[in-house]
């Protein structure tokens, strides 16, 4: 059991949620995430660890309401327990010194994004970042972006906040002005699509974090599986990171959509009896 001990509400359906994890906080490094499980019979749902805090021995993860279970943790006030954390799970990011990288996040894509971005400025890379959501209250983390961050661009689909356009208009606005070395890109996986086909266009190396359907974390229920560069790859253990340039993503938006009609009947019964 973990405990809760900080809830920050950031939009109507995003919470920030510090969690009771030492060993966890201890050996986690960017790109790492946890599985997570509310009740006994709980599903397991894999989150990106957004923060983690060694002294205090706590991590921190951004959720989203979208399903049942993402509602129920979302749910829990300061105090209460999570059943399990499981972690740390994947490979980390592979941080270097490349020169100029590009990071580009969506959603709450932005929470697994800030760690990458704090890695890659650490490492003496310059670091341009493009935030994207589809209006002001999609846009998360912001401070802390900027703060590791030498330049941040934002853009919303509705231009409430920021540059009113796709993340892929401010992502190609810093290409054609500077060389970009490497491009990082998390978010839908329909964005990370879009913005894979943009940087191959320009020649730029391209990692993308990747948010399939996973259930026990390990490689073992093959739920998680992709294709890249024509191989069967598992995210839990083989990513979640890959070169973008090289992954399926038709396939993998067909898989996301496999269990959509299951998912919406289950939300709609929980919501009923709430």
């Amino acid at each position: 059991m973990s405990k809760i001990i900080n809830k920050e509400i950031l939009s109507d359906k995003v919470v920030k949620i510090e969690i009771e994890a030492p060993r966890i906080a201890q050996k986690r490094k960017a790109g790492h995430f946890v599985i997570v499980k509310i009740g006994e019979k709980g599903e397991r749902i894999p989150l990106t660890i957004s923060q983690a805090d060694e002294s205090k021995g706590t991590i921190t993860l951004i959720v989203q309401k979208v399903g049942v279970s993402s509602h129920k943790l979302c749910d829990l006030a300061v105090g209460d327990e999570v059943s399990s954390v499981v972690g740390p799970l994947g490979q980390s990011t592979h941080v270097e010194n490349v020169g100029t990288v590009l990071c580009a996040g969506g959603g709450v894509g932005i929470a697994p994004l800030l760690p990458i971005v704090e890695a890659m400025k650490e490492a003496g890379n310059k670091v341009i970042s493009v935030l994207a959501g589809r209006s002001q209250e999609f846009i998360i983390l912001e401070d802390e972006i900027r703060k590791a961050s030498d330049e941040v661009i934002i853009m919303t689909d509705d231009g409430t906040y920021g540059n009113k356009g796709l993340v892929t208009e401010g992502m190609e606005e810093v290409i054609q002005r500077e060389k970009v070395n490497l491009a990082v890109t998390i978010g839908p996986a329909v964005m990370m699509k879009f913005c894979s086909i943009l940087t191959k266009k320009y020649n730029i190396p391209t990692v993308a974090s990747l948010n399939t359907v996973m259930v026990d974390g390990s490689g073992m229920c093959g739920a998680c599986r992709i294709t890249v560069d024509g191989e069967t790859k598992f995210v839990c253990v083989d990513g979640p990171e890959f070169d973008a340039h090289q992954i399926d993503f038709d396939e993998m938006l067909m898989r996301l959509r496999a269990y959509k009609d299951e998912e919406a009947d289950a939300y709609q019964s929980f919501m009923n009896n709430k």
